[in-house]
């Protein structure tokens, strides 16, 4: 059994919709009076309040303020839980400190247990019943439904949703081949085979739109708390119309990659592609001549979604029984390596054929269909018992017996004194 999430798209009725706001509103008070506690207690006195301690003042807290009765103990546990991980993300040196949440901006909260809720459908629409609210409806889709186990009322651009947690088992068909990929900014997608897959012209006309819907929003009069300015009717407007577009690009690119990433699954039981530090990649530049240059390649790489790409292929080639490899790029060295006889060659990014070194070999091809079909060698010739599936119930019983017979016959060739022979890339 493997855990999923979907999110269906809620329509309450006006009355719900009142106390949905009125709920939103306690949680973000709840979240901002666990924060000022830990902060004033360390603070005055010394004292590190944690999780289990707020927890404990919970029925306290209800008799003082009965208006939160209605929320429920377990969602209101959920809220003091964000605070305590939003402690230990700082304490580990994984974000900042945390701060207050305003109630206009508080996303909205999580029922940890099916106890508040009960969500009434079979994958396909459906209503989404809360405790000391009612029933509501709900709109969407999901590819495989099983045991609803969590369910977060989230709250954005205007829309409720709700997110849901599933226990199933999911299953994705395949075809025994293989393929490697490369990602880059002039073609999102490359492939071994030498298909190329640019990025759509709908994703580039969209961050047309919003930076020109930005460039409108700059000329309107900004909030500024410390200097007690507020915004200007026209910038609200504005900063919704910015926002709504926004919104559709991020949509538009998500299905995208859902799209073409199902599609390299259906077809590639074996997918190999290369460690990328997006992270690194898209930091900053310091001051200098290209720094504009910079903050367009970073842009770039962010439209096309590098890490989104790794992450959908990998959980879907698992649910398929397929292996999602990624190469060692700092080591490898993909783009610079010949896929024909493993020389590197240096490269700089406006040399976009590979033309190799050797005197021997002289393989011309396509910069990124090398560096794919070196990404593919590589992950051809790995050890197989290094493969990362995520769950026996989702591999083939048919991969799991050669799996298996592999593993003996390489200890058996470990006791016997032997060599292990390679496998051919």
């Amino acid at each position: 059994m493997l855990t999923r999430r979907t999110t269906f798209r809620l329509y309450p009725t006006p009355a719900q919709e009142r106390q949905l706001f009125e709920w939103r509103r306690l949680h973000a008070y709840l979240y901002n009076a666990a924060l000022a506690e830990r902060r004033d207690m360390y603070k005055r006195w010394g004292i590190s309040v944690d999780y289990f301690a707020q927890q404990n003042c919970l029925p306290a807290f209800k008799k003082q303020w009965p208006e939160f009765k209605a929320l429920g103990s377990h969602a209101l546990q959920a809220t003091l839980k964000r605070v305590d991980m939003a402690f230990q993300g700082f304490f580990k040196e994984l974000r900042g400190h945390p701060r207050f949440k305003s109630f206009r901006h508080y996303s909205g909260w999580t029922y940890p247990c099916k106890q508040s809720w009960k969500a009434q459908t079979d994958g396909k629409h459906g209503h989404l019943k809360l405790t000391n609210l009612g029933t509501i409806r709900m709109r969407g889709q999901v590819r495989t439904w099983g045991e609803p186990t969590t369910c977060t009322i989230v709250y954005r651009q205007g829309k409720w949703y709700a997110s849901i947690t599933v226990k199933c088992v999911p299953v994705r068909s395949t075809q025994p081949g293989a393929v490697g990929i490369d990602l880059g900014c002039k073609e999102a997608i490359t492939l071994s085979t030498g298909e190329q897959i640019p990025k759509p012209e709908f994703i580039a006309a969209g961050e047309r739109l919003v930076k020109r819907l930005s460039k409108a929003l700059r000329r309107k009069r900004s909030p500024n708390r410390k200097a007690g300015i507020k915004p200007s009717k026209r910038w609200i407007a504005a900063q919704r119309r910015k926002s709504k577009a926004q919104q559709k690009v991020t949509r538009q690119r998500h299905d995208w990659l859902h799209q073409i990433t199902s599609k390299i699954v259906s077809s590639n039981s074996l997918i190999a592609g290369e460690q990328l530090n997006v992270s690194g990649m898209t930091r900053k530049s310091k001051r200098g001549r290209r720094k504009k240059q910079k903050a367009g390649l970073n842009r770039s790489i962010l439209s096309v979604g590098f890490a989104t790409i790794g992450s959908l292929l990998a959980y879907k080639s698992a649910e398929a029984g397929g292996f999602y490899l990624e190469s060692p790029t700092r080591t490898l060295k993909p783009t610079q390596r010949c896929a024909k006889c493993w020389e590197l060659t240096p490269k700089t990014l406006s040399d976009r054929v590979h033309q190799c070194s050797n005197p021997k070999c002289g393989h011309i091809e396509d910069r990124d269909v090398n560096a794919a079909q070196v990404n593919l060698i590589w992950a051809r010739g790995q050890e197989l018992t290094s493969l990362d599936a995520e769950s026996p119930s989702s591999t083939d019983c048919g991969s799991m017996r050669q799996l298996g017979a592999k593993k003996r016959a390489k200890s058996q060739t470990k006791q016997d004194g032997n060599p292990v022979p390679l496998r051919a890339g």
